[in-house]
């Protein structure tokens, strides 16, 4: 064996300030990052109670959070029951949630052996996308919508085809039927009832694109409030359809993280070689099964839900400056009238600590989001806004 030399002129490329040197070049961190993560706009989430009360000085309870579409009741009692009684935080998860995803089958109908559990819906989202594009492949997108499709189709190389709505926000069916033929994408995401606007796809329309050779995902984040049937059942049926669920709305467990989805057996094989083994924590799984264990508390949220949405669609229509959309879901979108610019009434309304939602996209920049919250929350909303008339 020959000796190391001991000095070359090439023996190290790093420097003195530790950066490092490749024939010639310099090397920094993110020249290790692939090309079309660098090139990526970052997601822009919403700020939870400890940052927004930093942020405003005022106290999480004085803070109207109307943003991000929360269950302002919070879970069944049982959730925070089980949580304080876990056994064995200690011990890693169940790789296959089986206690979850059996309480799952109960609660939809649908047999375990079609339901995936995971972090959140949006862990469901990459993982789908993960395991259908190759990089360069296209997905179909149907803005305003969920920006997770546009953002995780970015982040697995992805191309994304946009195909507006229309302005009253249904999917224009005649022009994804023809990008479908002519751009050939491998999936399309659609979100029933839709965020931002609330509006729902019906069955005549969503049959017309499961006769499409295309893999449709159904985000059905929402389904609780639209008083539209689930479409978990039709995963029987459709070899090309995936149907997502969440716990965040429904059950109030948005911190915790809890999503599923529904897939035909021919697809979910597939996810579970992918998926990350201990992707649903033990407490996320315990808080998950005890809401389930309680469904008349659930149903008796959404209703209170369903009914204070009504009636902050009908105070809204009051405000001169306001053109509130029809909703099916937990929030209620609307355009800004009047020369008053959304942004600043975004802005306003946050200075007596009422958040609401705005956006920076270009299909929305006059358009702001209300979560429906409990009567007071309306309240306390309707009195800053009846302060601007």
């Amino acid at each position: 064996m020959l000796p190391i030399a001991a000095s070359s002129s090439a023996a190290s490329p790093v420097k003195e300030d530790g950066r490092l040197e490749n024939e010639g070049r310099l090397l920094t961190g993110d020249s290790f990052v692939r090309q079309h993560i660098r090139d990526l706009s970052p997601y822009q989430p919403i700020f939870p109670f400890e940052v927004l009360s930093a942020r405003l000085g005022r106290k999480p309870e004085e803070i109207v959070k109307l943003d991000a579409n929360e269950n302002p009741y919070g879970p069944p009692p049982e959730v925070f029951e089980a949580l304080g009684n876990m056994r064995f935080p200690y011990i890693y998860p169940d790789p296959e949630s089986r206690t979850l995803r059996a309480a799952l089958s109960i609660d939809s109908g649908l047999e375990s052996d079609y339901i995936l559990a995971g972090c959140g819906a949006d862990e469901l989202i990459d993982l789908i996308m993960r395991c259908v594009l190759e990089p360069g492949d296209k997905i179909v997108d149907c803005p305003p919508t969920f920006t997770m499709y546009e953002f995780d189709a970015a982040v697995n190389a992805a191309g994304v085809i946009k195909v507006p709505r229309k302005p009253d926000f249904s999917l224009d069916l005649k022009k994804i039927l023809e990008v479908i033929e002519q751009e050939k994408p491998k999936c399309i995401f659609l979100t029933s009832p839709n965020n931002p606007d609330g509006s729902i796809i019906d069955d005549e329309t969503l049959l017309r694109i499961l006769d499409t050779p295309v893999l449709v995902i159904l985000d059905e984040a929402y389904i609780e409030f639209s008083g539209v049937e689930s479409k978990m059942q039709w995963v029987k049926r459709f070899e090309n359809l995936i149907v997502l669920r969440t716990f965040s709305k429904r059950a109030a467990l948005a911190g915790l993280r809890v999503g599923y989805g529904a897939f035909p057996l021919s697809i979910i094989k597939y996810m579970w070689r992918a998926k990350q083994p201990y992707n649903v924590s033990v407490a996320a799984e315990v808080a998950a099964c005890a809401a389930l264990q309680n469904p008349d508390y659930l149903e008796k949220v959404k209703v209170a839900l369903v009914e204070e949405r009504d009636r902050l669609f009908n105070l809204l229509k009051q405000v001169p400056f306001l053109r509130p959309f029809p909703s099916h879901s937990n929030f209620i979108l609307c355009e800004v009238t009047s020369g008053m610019d959304a942004k600043e009434l975004k802005e306003y309304l946050a200075k007596d600590g009422v958040m609401i939602r705005h956006y920076n996209k270009k299909e929305l920049s006059g358009y702001v989001r209300v979560s429906v919250g409990k009567p007071e929350h309306t309240e306390a909303l309707m009195k800053c806004l009846r302060s601007l008339y």
